[in-house]
């Protein structure tokens, strides 16, 4: 895509607020925002343009040009946005998980579910092998979600692979980034430092971050070229089997002999007031994808 008007930047800038919020969430995933609002393939390839080649011609003092070879206005313009939700954001989602856990869920499940069926339309053809890997996808995301965090050291070297761990499944469509971190037992610890304003841990989640997503972009880029339907099947999939983490309704079992617990998905008890919010909310989010597809594809026409 061509260089974008002040009015395509500022909207570019929304796009990165909308997945900045949605990477907040454990269970969601920043890389399913931008597929919805059609800019996946965009992303991937502005991040491989960060490359080698644009490194050599910092490094010689070749500064203009080091900028101009990468796609600069695109990722500083959505970097803005997905920061400025981050900052302004965290503290309030952290707040919506811990009291009302249901309502956000059911919003966001009413996203991704919607966000699916967008993303069958970037198949170039159907076929009965994209059908197996978007069932392959669903089980291995299904078995992810599925995982119990773990206690892990808040050393620098871990916290750094963190980052690069997590910048990889944030920019996958149905693998929560900030999921990957509660698994890892850093979410809650990078979100505080959000919160506290602690530069310097989130200065060494952002290196992690840097160096995970400059060899990532270039696998996804490959995997786009040359198997794309296949890549947005396996896609597709993860989003799928990443519904059972969004689940809005939860309970947390004992085990028989009382020796561990576990967190179940059940049905809503009942049809009351918070159900039909929550029910309300799920819609919403189905509207919400429904017309930021619709938006996106008026941008691009």
């Amino acid at each position: 895509m061509g260089r974008r008007s002040k009015s395509g930047y500022f909207l570019l800038g929304l796009k990165g607020f909308c997945m900045g919020a949605a990477d907040v969430v454990p269970g969601v995933s920043g890389g399913t925002m931008a597929f919805i609002l059609g800019i996946y393939e965009e992303l991937i390839g502005a991040i491989k343009s960060v490359d080698l080649r644009a490194a050599g011609l910092l490094f010689r003092g070749r500064l203009i040009e080091a900028v101009e070879s990468v796609q600069w206005r695109f990722l500083v313009s959505l970097g803005l946005g997905i920061f400025t939700a981050i900052f302004s954001l965290a503290r309030i989602i952290s707040w919506l998980l811990d009291n009302q856990p249901v309502l956000i869920w059911s919003f966001f499940f009413g996203l991704i579910l919607a966000s699916i069926v967008t993303v069958t339309r970037h198949f170039q053809r159907w076929s009965a092998l994209n059908l197996i890997w978007v069932v392959l996808g669903g089980a291995a995301a299904y078995w992810l979600v599925g995982l119990v965090p773990v206690t892990t050291p808040n050393a620098p070297w871990f916290i750094f692979m963190s980052g690069a761990v997590a910048i990889c499944a944030m920019i996958l469509p149905g693998i929560s980034g900030s999921f990957v971190l509660v698994l890892l037992g850093k979410y809650q610890y990078v979100l505080d430092a959000v919160n506290n304003r602690d530069f310097l841990t989130l200065f060494i989640v952002a290196a992690g971050a840097a160096v995970g997503l400059a060899a990532f972009s270039r696998v996804l880029n490959w995997l786009f070229s040359r198997y794309h339907d296949i890549t947005i099947a396996v896609l597709c999939g993860l989003m799928i089997g990443s519904l059972r983490k969004v689940w809005p309704w939860k309970a947390v079992r004992s085990g028989l002999d009382g020796s561990g617990t576990a967190v179940m998905n059940v049905l809503p008890p009942a049809w009351g007031g918070e159900t039909l919010l929550a029910a309300g909310l799920l819609l919403t989010g189905v509207a919400v994808v429904i017309t930021l597809e619709w938006l996106a594809r008026r941008s691009a026409s």
